[in-house]
């Protein structure tokens, strides 16, 4: 039977609630993998297993109740190794490393941001900011609507400016964020934002990360910007979402979505 690795703790790290449930149907009992001074949360994992809500849920909850005893570095969902053994195998030969990141990550928690322009808000900034643009909308509007070519000319120019204020306002997000987090990690630049950051935060800082978080929103209200937390810190177990050597994960973010 293939074991599902929920996260890693260090060895000293409390039992967890007698009979508790994780992914599959019916609930897999949720265990404790030993080695060293480490350990590994885990259970039987199901087989044909998709990320189905339940799962995800049950996922997440393994960590939350987990998480509440110590600090857990949380394995994505889908994290199956062959066996008990291959676990502990991975915990040895990478127990320096796990405990560090133990340290470095013991009560703070994940904070995902995204942020995108509102269509109308940004086009009036835009037009508000380039003469060029004001100039070229008032000729074509004084002549009906414009020839196609000035149309097309108008377009690729907003275009062009919109695209720039992305990148300036992607960045200027993560300066008004970065100093109140312990650590950033940079989402992927294809998924459809202008900003996608995750942040670790100390959990006594969180008032004063989400405070940081409204200011943006104040400051730039042509920005929509929303924020997902508290969360495992997902993003931070490894320079890169981690799981342990040898798994077959599925791919499917449980946290910062």
């Amino acid at each position: 039977m293939s074991t599902y690795v929920y996260g890693i703790a260090a060895g000293s790290h409390p039992a967890l609630p007698e009979g508790m449930g994780g992914v599959g149907d019916p609930p897999r009992e949720v265990r404790i993998l030993r080695e060293g001074d480490l350990a590994a949360v885990v259970s039987e994992a199901p087989e044909n297993l998709r990320p189905k809500r339940k799962d995800l849920l049950a996922h997440q909850n393994v960590l939350s109740e987990a998480g509440a005893a110590g600090c857990v570095l949380p394995m994505r969902f889908g994290s199956v190794a062959p066996d008990d053994h291959s676990v502990t195998a991975v915990l040895a030969e990478r127990a320096e490393h796990y405990k560090e990141r133990l340290q470095a990550l013991d009560n703070r928690v994940e904070y995902n941001v995204k942020a995108n322009h509102v269509e109308e808000a940004v086009l009036h900034q835009v037009m508000a900011e380039s003469p060029d643009i004001r100039g070229l909308a008032e000729a074509n509007r004084q002549a009906g609507g414009g020839s196609y070519d000035d149309k097309i000319r108008l377009g690729e120019m907003v275009a062009a400016a919109v695209k720039a204020r992305e990148a300036e306002d992607g960045a200027a997000v993560q300066r008004a964020l970065d100093g109140v987090a312990d650590d950033v990690s940079v989402g992927p630049e294809s998924t459809g934002w202008l900003a996608n950051v995750s942040y670790l935060v100390d959990r006594d800082a969180a008032e004063s990360f989400l405070a940081a978080v409204e200011r943006v929103r104040k400051d730039m209200p042509h920005l929509e910007v929303r924020v997902n937390g508290p969360l495992p810190p997902y993003s931070f177990v490894e320079p890169g979402p981690s799981e342990p050597a040898g798994t077959a994960a599925g791919g499917t973010d449980t946290g910062a979505g």
